[in-house]
């Protein structure tokens, strides 16, 4: 029972790091110059990042996990402009 137990333990804790450093992932540009508005939007995704990232360092993280839930809703909408040119790309656009 103690061993099922502790098992139990180290898988969770062990994928609930992987989930978290998976969210920590900056996002970055790539997407080329052939679709330049989506990739300054790209660019300010990264930007909007490492600036929320600044401010968890000097709040030493207490922001109740809203910086964090916004740095992967980040994450999200860099991987939309990401497909949103693979569609264009496919489209010859």
């Amino acid at each position: 029972m103690k061993k099922t137990l502790f098992t139990g333990i180290i898988l969770v804790a062990t994928s609930t790091f992987g989930c978290a450093t998976m969210a920590q992932q900056p996002p970055r540009v790539d997407i080329g110059s052939r679709h330049g508005n989506l990739r300054d939007a790209q660019q300010h995704i990264v930007q909007a990042w490492q600036l929320i990232s600044t401010a968890q360092y000097d709040n030493d993280s207490r922001l109740g996990g809203h910086a964090a839930r916004a740095k992967e809703l980040l994450n999200e909408a860099n991987e939309e402009l990401r497909l949103a040119a693979d569609v264009a790309n496919e489209h010859e656009r």
